[in-house]
Formats: C-alpha cells, sequence, structure tokens
C-alpha cells in the first residue's frame, strides 16, 4: 500500500528569474583621511621606481615610504598579486597596470 503524491499544478511553479547584466565596473574614491588603497599605493610606488617590481618588493616599498601597510594579513604579497592580476582581466586596455614578467609589474605609460 503506497501513498500517492499529488500532481504538480501550475500553480505551484515559481516565475523564472529575470537574467541581469553585469554592472560595469566602478572607479573607486580616494579614502577619508588621506589612506590609500594597496592598488593607490603599489601604482604610486611603481611609477616612482620606474622599473618593474615583485608584489614582495612593491610590498616591502609601500610599507618604508608610509602609503600603505597590511592590516594583519598573513600573505599581502599574494593579495596585492591577486589584486593587481583582476584589474588587469577586468579593465583591459583601461588598467593601470601591466604584467611585464612571471611575477614582476609595471605601470602602463
Amino acid at each position: 500500500m503506497s501513498a500517492k503524491k499529488p500532481a504538480k499544478t501550475s500553480a505551484t511553479k515559481k516565475p523564472a528569474a529575470k537574467k541581469t547584466t553585469k554592472a560595469p565596473a566602478r572607479t573607486k574614491k580616494p579614502k577619508a583621511g588621506g589612506k590609500m588603497s594597496a592598488l593607490d599605493a603599489a601604482a604610486k610606488v611603481l611609477a616612482e621606481s620606474g622599473e618593474p617590481m615583485t608584489t614582495r618588493e612593491l610590498i616591502e616599498a609601500m610599507a618604508t615610504k608610509g602609503y600603505w601597510t597590511s592590516p594583519a594579513g598573513a600573505t599581502p604579497d599574494r593579495t596585492l598579486y591577486s589584486a593587481l592580476l583582476r584589474e588587469i582581466n577586468t579593465k583591459g586596455k583601461d588598467a593601470r597596470f601591466v604584467k611585464t614578467e612571471r611575477g614582476k609589474f609595471a605601470v602602463k605609460k
């Protein structure tokens, strides 16, 4: 003796969700209080040095010059590496950075 499940009716179906297009990337405004983001600080250090640098070198230079320090992150160089690649991939030609060789980045001229 098995119990039959009630048949589903069209009234119980949920309407299909509307597909949305991806919003354009927003440019961030500088933070109040003069604090720079890690990407802004990296752009400034690369522009000042004029030569490609690794993310580890960038983190050290940013901290030495007082532009940006990691807020207790364990691997800030890897986080910066990811952020640099993300900007290059999402902004394409409009990105501030360019990857010159394996592990090294420079600012676009």
